[in-house]
């Protein structure tokens, strides 16, 4: 019989791979050339870039579209806070509060994935909200007032800047690593093939409920690190804002904008919503009014969004999730 296996990775996204991590590299540098305020913004475009492709890994490819992930940036936070004031250092415990979300998403999984389509937005919606309720009654956070992360104001502003922005950056770089490893293999095939139709791949013998769980829970940690990340940047943690639906409203845009179930698409969305920030941020509602606008012009005109025009443009996508099979010969 003829056996199968994935396709290798064609030249020219092999060259883009050495692209982007000749860019990871270079920007790894940064901190020993570049500005205070360059590192600022682009620790919160590393934010921004981890937050798109989790959300692109739910959504884009098993179709667990959320409008609640910030539950999981807000939780993170608090765990974070909460083991700072325990006494653990504030570094580690950024990693850790985001990592000890998964005792939260864990459970949460199994009530929220049983769930349909607009059942499972909402749903997450919900929860976000009722966490966000819970929190404010810790007399830590002292409801809306918030509580500042001091014990990081007690480090170097220098060595706390260059440090939360590496951290930021070997998260996103993570995640899209791992993205891309996870969805090219037989997982991505599974999420792809529930995201078409659930109950035609279950009844193929594809485990619906792992698949999503595991995606669930990778992009759960995912955002709750990028949200630990944030608030080292912002130090004061505010429920309203940690929690914010803001937040799924920035992954929408991301991912939509860039390419709904493709992989450089959320890196794009992230750059551009950046590129947005920068050239209206000081405009005030301005900023949100364009932001729409965009938003609009490509729900209009690329729905495929820029991921989209550019297969277009050249005939393939580039870096594409579809795993080719090649056959390997005949026994």
């Amino acid at each position: 019989m003829t056996r199968h296996a994935i396709a290798g990775i064609p030249r020219v996204d092999r060259q883009l791979i050495a692209a982007l991590l000749a860019l990871f590299l270079g920007l790894a540098a940064l901190p020993f050339f570049g500005s205070a305020l360059i590192v600022d913004k682009l620790t919160l475009l590393t934010v921004y870039v981890t937050l798109a492709v989790m959300w692109n890994l739910l959504a884009g490819f098993a179709g667990l579209v959320s409008v609640g992930h910030q539950a999981f940036i807000g939780l993170g936070g608090y765990f974070a806070l909460r083991l700072v004031e325990s006494g653990v250092s504030p570094f580690p415990a950024l990693l850790v509060g985001g990592a000890l979300v998964l005792l939260a998403a864990w459970p949460l999984s199994w009530l929220v994935l049983r769930l349909r389509a607009a059942e499972f937005a909402v749903a997450m919606w919900v929860l976000a909200e009722a966490i966000r309720s819970m929190v404010m009654f810790d007399p830590l956070i002292q409801g809306e007032t918030g509580r500042s992360l001091v014990a990081l104001n007690a480090i170097d502003p220098d060595l706390r800047r260059n440090t939360l922005y590496l951290m930021g950056l070997a998260t996103a770089g993570a995640a899209m690593a791992l993205s891309y490893a996870l969805l090219r293999g037989r997982l991505g095939a599974e999420a792809r093939a529930i995201r078409d139709d659930a109950e035609a791949a279950a009844s193929l013998g594809v485990s619906t409920m792992r698949v999503k769980r595991i995606i669930f829970l990778i992009s759960a940690l995912g955002c709750a690190i990028a949200g630990t990340i944030w608030l080292g940047s912002a130090i004061t943690y505010q429920p309203r804002t940690a929690f914010g639906i803001n937040w799924s409203v920035f992954m929408l845009f991301m991912v939509l904008v860039g390419g709904l179930g493709s992989y450089l698409g959320p890196l794009l969305g992230a750059l551009l919503l950046f590129a947005l920030q920068e050239i209206f941020g000081d405009f005030g509602a301005w900023y949100l009014a364009g932001v729409g606008v965009v938003a609009i012009l490509f729900a209009l005109y690329a729905p495929r969004g820029i991921m989209g025009l550019i297969a277009d443009r050249t005939g393939r996508e580039p870096l594409s999730m579809q795993a080719r099979l090649t056959r390997q010969g005949e026994a």
